[in-house]
């Protein structure tokens, strides 16, 4: 009866073990944010390292440019295929039409992406935003390239100057907006960009990681 209960403990632990995998997207470290690769659109957002009580992050104010901050990264979408992000809009973009190439700007994305290719234009793209628009759950091609979509997991209509933490399944979201089965990621960014509105937006980004739940 002892060895049957040792061998349920260690059950019980070997599935807690699996179910609470998790992947770093980001450190939020002084060293990585001096090795991230920046993408410009047009000028360049003002990125800055920051802390609080639960731990570092990424601050980024834009007004009239748009910038990115990204890296390659290999994520198995079959053991963490859950994004898990922690963010904070100070000032949003509201009263634009996010779905346009006029108002396709976001006080902040998160850029997932899958290589299908030998250029950086072949490549497939899920760009979770904290609209300022539209609400949650709402998703739509992007007015420049239908190779990227767009998802709104937060929306300043309900969350504003306040953290808010979500998830999603990328795993899920590749077959349902790109109709293809990814096994695994190539890379990801994070994006606040005003360059079309030409309007300021402030933002924060803190403990973007892959889970598998």
């Amino acid at each position: 009866m002892k060895f049957l209960s040792q061998i349920l403990v260690i059950s019980l632990f070997l599935v807690t073990s699996v179910n609470s995998e998790q992947l770093k997207a980001f450190e939020f470290t002084n060293e990585e944010f001096t090795k991230l690769k920046k993408r410009k659109v047009k000028g360049e957002t003002l990125w800055e390292l920051g802390s609080n009580e639960n731990g570092n992050y990424i601050r980024a104010e834009a007004e009239g440019v748009g910038s990115g901050l990204g890296k390659e990264i290999l994520i198995d979408l079959n053991k963490t295929p859950i994004i898990n992000i922690t963010w904070k809009i100070e000032k949003d973009l509201s009263g634009i039409n996010e779905n346009s190439k006029k108002g396709h700007d976001f006080a902040a994305r998160v850029f997932v992406v899958k290589k299908t290719g030998s250029t950086a234009l072949s490549n497939r793209a899920v760009n979770y935003v904290f609209s300022s628009n539209n609400k949650i759950g709402e998703y739509w091609s992007s007015p420049y390239t239908k190779k990227s979509f767009d998802y709104v997991l937060s929306t300043t209509m309900q969350n504003l100057n306040e953290w808010v933490t979500v998830k999603a399944n990328v795993k899920e979201h590749f077959k349902l907006l790109h109709n293809l089965d990814v096994n695994e990621l190539s890379g990801i960014a994070i994006m606040t960009d005003t360059d079309n509105s030409k309007l300021k937006a402030i933002s924060y980004y803190q403990n973007i990681y892959f889970s598998s739940q």
